[in-house]
């Protein structure tokens, strides 16, 4: 698998689990139609404000920690070391690959627990929402009702259908007394987490990124899903997986301005050509 991200462009790096994604539509209904804020406002509620206040169930606001314990579950040592490793390597490449829009941003974590929020736990991003005019058409219309897109990443071990199951029962239990509050999963992909990797494919590894990039190669876990993945552990269980790819610092992939660093792909394909040639010689 070649769709993978890399820490950097300089050495070979192998993906070694990839998290899952439960999406979902949270709405929260207080009125049939629009009416006049002014006329309204005191006595029927604001569904943004209700909707708020159900995700604060779910999520700490002032840190984005996933309250719900079935959206977590214990990082494997070799995983924690790993990131370890890969933070050193990296240094503060771990976050200043993002375009912030703050200068100069410092989180307060370290690089290695940035690196283990970004593959091992959970997160909650809200990604679309309806119900909310345009600015330009936004007047003094109390909402009838707010609908967010709710998309979580979840750890490559956790089961995403019981993570649904446990999502939506503390959104919808004891609603608000005066709003319709309902949680609609949208769909559930379950993570990866790869088997250990062979002595010959390791030593491989090593060999072919000293051979075309002057460095060993490196693990490091991936925020993103690629169901395909777990699929073929599934029917493939004893298979050994070279997860890989280009997707590195400003690489951007989906959005409008993507690239590929065509010198690393030289030597990625090159690479991979040394690894094939070693497991047909083993």
């Amino acid at each position: 698998c070649l769709d993978a991200e890399c820490g950097n462009y300089d050495q070979l790096w192998c993906t070694t689990s990839l998290r899952g994604n439960l999406t979902g539509m949270l709405r929260v209904d207080v009125l049939t139609e629009g009416v006049h804020s002014g006329t309204a406002s005191g006595v029927v509620p604001s569904s943004f404000r209700i909707a708020r206040q159900l995700i604060s169930r779910i999520e700490d606001e002032s840190n984005g920690q996933i309250l719900l314990d079935d959206l977590h579950v214990e990082i494997p040592e070799q995983r924690l070391q790993q990131a370890k490793l890969a933070a050193e390597t990296l240094k503060n490449s771990a976050y200043e690959k993002f375009p912030w829009a703050v200068k100069n941003p410092a989180p307060a974590e370290s690089n290695a627990e940035l690196l283990l929020n970004n593959t091992w736990r959970p997160t909650l991003a809200v990604t679309g929402a309806e119900g909310m005019p345009a600015l330009v058409d936004a007047g003094n219309v109390l909402l009838p009702f707010t609908t967010l897109k709710l998309s979580f990443r979840l750890p490559p071990t956790c089961d995403a259908d019981a993570a649904a199951e446990a999502v939506k029962n503390a959104l919808e239990a004891d609603g608000p007394p005066l709003a319709n509050v309902s949680f609609e999963v949208e769909s559930t992909m379950a993570g990866w987490n790869a088997p250990a990797v062979a002595d010959w494919l390791e030593a491989s590894m090593h060999k072919a990124s000293n051979a075309f990039f002057g460095k060993p190669s490196m693990y490091m876990g991936t925020g993103g899903t690629i169901p395909f993945m777990g699929m073929l552990g599934e029917r493939f269980p004893k298979a050994q997986f070279l997860i890989t790819g280009l997707l590195g610092p400003k690489s951007n992939a989906h959005g409008p301005n993507e690239f590929l660093h065509i010198e690393t792909g030289k030597r990625l394909t090159s690479c991979v050509a040394q690894v094939l040639e070693d497991h047909y010689k083993r």
